[in-house]
C-alpha cells in the first residue's frame, strides 16, 4: 500500500462547506429525510453510571423510536410502517442487559458494543482482544473498537494493520466497526492513510470518533474517509461502510451527512448497511423536528414560574 498520499486541504475545505450548505426545499421531503436518518442512528448510551435499567430503555426506545401520534400525522394509513433506530450501543458490561431487554420485547436490532480498550485503545492487545470475545459472547453483534492513535501518528502501519486483523478475528461473525478518532490524528493524512489500512485488515466500517475527544465528527475528516472508502472500493470490490459519531446533534446536521454520503458514495450507501450515525441527543432533536412538522408549530415553549 502507498502511504505517500498528498491531501489538498484546502479543496477539502471548500468542498465540506459546499456540503455543509445543503437544505431541502419543502417540509415533506425533509421529512421524509428525518425518519430515513432515524434508521441510521445507532442509539448510544456510554455513561460511568450506566445501568440496567437505563439500558432497557434505551432497548426500548430504538425499537419504537418515534411516537406513534407523531408518525400517524406524518404517515396517515401508512403510520403503522416499522420504524427502528440501526442499533443500540453499550459497554461491554451493559451487553447482557441490552440482550435480556431484546428478547423480553422481541426484537431483533442489532447490539453493538464498545469493547478493546475503548476510549483510548491504550492497553495489550491481548486484553483487548479478550474483551472483544466476551462481548461477542454475551450478545454483541457488533464491535466498535478504536486504534491507537500513536501507531497512526508514527505512521507504524504494519501494527496497525496487524491489531486490527487480530481484533477482526476475534469478532467472529460479530460486524466490526473501527474508531479513528480524528480529533487525534493530526492530519488529514493519517486520517486517509489510518482508513486504507483499518479497512485493509477486514474492518466492516470505519468511524469518525468516540464521542470522548475535543474534535469529533467534522464534515472535512467525513469527506476523506468518504474518499477513502470510494478509493477501497474500487481496488476490491467491497463496500465498508461509514459512522461519524460524536458532534452531530441537530437534524439538519443528519441531513448534511446524508447528503455527503448520497454526493459522494452514492445511494447504494445511504443504507444501515453501510451508513451509521452515532448518537444519542440527536433522536430527541429529530422528534421534535419531525412533530413541528407533523403540526405546522414548535412546541410550547413553558416558562417555569419563580419560586415565592
Amino acid at each position: 500500500m502507498n502511504h505517500n498520499v498528498r491531501i489538498n486541504e484546502a479543496a477539502v475545505n471548500r468542498r465540506a462547506a459546499t456540503l455543509q450548505e445543503f437544505k431541502l426545499q419543502n417540509d415533506d421531503a425533509l421529512a421524509a429525510w428525518l425518519l430515513r436518518a432515524v434508521t441510521f442512528i445507532d442509539l448510544t448510551t456510554l455513561g460511568g453510571d450506566d445501568c440496567e435499567s437505563n439500558v432497557a430503555r434505551l432497548c426500548r426506545k430504538a425499537k419504537n423510536p418515534i411516537s406513534q401520534d407523531i408518525l400517524h400525522l406524518l404517515l396517515g394509513t401508512n403510520s403503522q410502517k416499522k420504524i427502528t433506530t440501526a442499533a443500540v450501543c453499550v459497554y461491554p458490561a451493559m451487553v447482557p442487559h441490552a440482550k435480556n431487554t431484546m428478547d423480553t420485547i422481541g426484537s431483533n436490532l442489532p447490539i453493538a458494543s464498545v469493547a478493546a480498550g475503548f476510549p483510548s485503545g491504550l492497553y495489550p492487545l491481548e486484553t483487548r482482544v479478550r474483551e472483544i470475545e466476551l462481548a461477542v459472547q454475551a450478545g454483541a453483534t457488533e464491535i466498535d473498537i478504536v486504534v491507537e492513535r500513536h501507531l497512526v501518528i508514527s505512521r507504524n502501519w504494519s501494527q496497525l494493520y496487524k491489531d486490527t486483523m487480530a481484533m477482526k478475528k476475534a469478532c467472529g461473525e460479530a460486524h466490526l466497526k473501527t474508531i479513528l478518532a480524528v480529533g487525534e490524528l493530526g492530519t488529514l493524512e493519517n486520517i486517509y492513510n489510518a482508513s486504507i489500512v483499518t479497512m485493509f485488515a477486514g474492518s466492516d466500517f470505519i468511524k469518525t470518533s468516540t464521542g470522548k475527544e475535543a474534535v469529533n465528527a467534522t464534515l472535512p475528516s467525513g469527506l476523506v474517509m468518504c474518499r477513502a472508502i470510494r478509493d477501497y472500493f474500487a481496488i476490491t470490490g467491497r463496500k465498508v461502510g461509514l459512522k461519524p459519531a460524536g458532534g452531530l446533534r441537530t437534524a439538519s446536521d443528519a441531513v448534511v451527512w446524508m447528503n455527503m454520503i448520497r454526493e459522494e458514495l452514492g445511494m447504494d450507501w445511504l443504507n444501515p448497511h453501510f451508513f451509521r450515525i452515532g448518537a444519542s441527543g440527536l433522536l430527541g432533536n429529530i422528534e421534535r423536528s419531525l412533530l413541528e412538522l407533523a403540526t405546522g408549530h414548535k412546541e410550547p415553549t413553558f416558562i417555569p414560574i419563580p419560586a415565592m
